[in-house]
């Protein structure tokens, strides 16, 4: 069974689903779990020179978001009596599937549990899909928890 499943959170939806299934496999096989928060280079988010305007405020900012994130993907953990820690990563330049891949090898992960919006078309080739590219760089298996919204068919109907 999975005794370390690494789970890279954005305090999205579908990370918190992921982040509930990788709590769940964990208490099921007495495993732990790590959660990663990536703050990612704003300059092709915004525009902005990273080093122009008030980056410096948007950096502090998102690296106290990240935490918060984490801190409260924590508090779920503990809530459910699953071990767990945490991993905030803040270098500029580093991209979210090179991390978790990188972090996966580090903490000898068993399992990455990621959350994916399902994105398809136009979406997909200009916002990317970051679960396709984890799935592409990661060296251990990916479970791949889709959002509610996602699962459902166009026709808004339960499959």
């Amino acid at each position: 069974m999975y005794q370390r499943i690494i789970v890279p959170i954005d305090g999205s939806d579908t990370s918190t689903q992921a982040l509930a299934s990788a709590i769940g496999l964990a208490k099921e096989s007495g495993g732990r779990v790590r959660l990663v928060h990536v703050v990612e280079e704003l300059a092709y988010l915004t525009g902005y020179d990273q080093f122009g305007g008030y980056a410096g405020d948007l950096l502090k900012i998102m690296r106290e978001t990240g935490a918060k994130i984490l801190d409260n993907g924590l508090a779920t953990a503990a809530a459910a009596g699953v071990a767990a820690d945490q991993v905030l990563y803040d270098n500029l330049g580093e991209r979210l599937p090179e991390v978790v891949a990188e972090e996966a090898r580090r903490w000898n992960a068993d399992l990455i549990v990621v959350g994916t919006h399902g994105r398809r078309g136009v979406g997909r080739m200009l916002l990317g899909s970051g679960a396709e590219q984890i799935v592409r760089t990661a060296p251990v298996p990916v479970l791949v928890i889709r959002s509610a919204a996602a699962a459902q068919p166009a026709s808004g109907k339960p499959p």
